[in-house]
């Protein structure tokens, strides 16, 4: 079994666990466990503040290489979409129509299920998700969404020192990437994925130590799940 395979294997039957408590539980009103989306620059060290932030939360960190392995296999997509309740999953594909439709761009199978996979795990929480335009698939009242960032000088001592990279590659590295995660938020979901107005919280690693960070976006995270949670629950009266 490979480690993306395990990690998806654990962290699914933690989700089968969790729904069949929910099912048994007598308050039908308890909202679903959290999701966090993080959207980084390259180099800025986003994966490792998102580890920590996991770590603290006890939620599972997701890479973007175990997002599409989910997209890719009908194994692992059926299995999620099951996961969830029946008038939960048509609510979502009422959600996923409605997102793609009247768009202009060419939306493929893997988009069309990136959208599907990414509300389902927003139902059933608990993971701390790297890249793959999360933020913009969910919007604000789905999860809490950060940005990390720092100036492209950090960006790429970050990369020498901690991937052993010679300047040179580390620099064409941190322009690549950049490059293609623009592409890929302007051409999928259009929209600058620069843009402050799509996250909860823009932290810039630059001069900040990731534990001091990790701990401010504890505070936010926690702020913002308290609003979401007061809002379930009037919801629900």
């Amino acid at each position: 079994m490979t480690s993306i395979e395990s990690i998806l294997d654990r962290q699914f039957r933690r989700w089968e666990n969790e729904i069949k408590e929910r099912r048994e539980s007598a308050d039908r009103a308890t909202p679903p466990a959290k999701i966090i989306t993080i959207s980084r620059e390259k180099g800025s060290r986003g994966s490792f503040l998102g580890q920590i932030v996991a770590g603290k939360l006890r939620f599972q960190l997701l890479h973007r290489d175990i997002i599409d392995a989910v997209c890719a296999s009908s194994g692992y997509y059926r299995r999620l979409i099951e996961s969830l309740d029946d008038h939960v999953r048509s609510d979502l594909s009422v959600a996923v129509e409605s997102m793609i439709a009247g768009q202009s761009v060419d939306y493929s199978d893997y988009i069309e299920h990136l959208h599907r996979v990414m509300l389902s795990m927003s139902e059933l929480g608990g993971v701390v998700v790297i890249g793959r335009g999360g933020n913009f698939i969910l919007g604000p009242n789905r999860g809490f969404h950060l940005r990390v960032v720092a100036p492209i000088d950090n960006r790429i001592e970050n990369l020498c020192a901690y991937r052993h990279m010679s300047r040179t590659e580390a620099e064409k590295q941190v322009h690549r990437y950049d490059d293609e995660r623009r592409h890929f938020a302007k051409h999928v979901f259009g929209r600058n994925i620069d843009d402050p107005h799509f996250y909860d919280l823009v932290v810039n690693t630059a001069l900040t130590d990731i534990d001091t960070l990790a701990n401010l976006v504890m505070q936010a995270y926690n702020a913002k799940v308290s609003v979401l949670s007061t809002h379930h629950a009037l919801a629900h009266q």
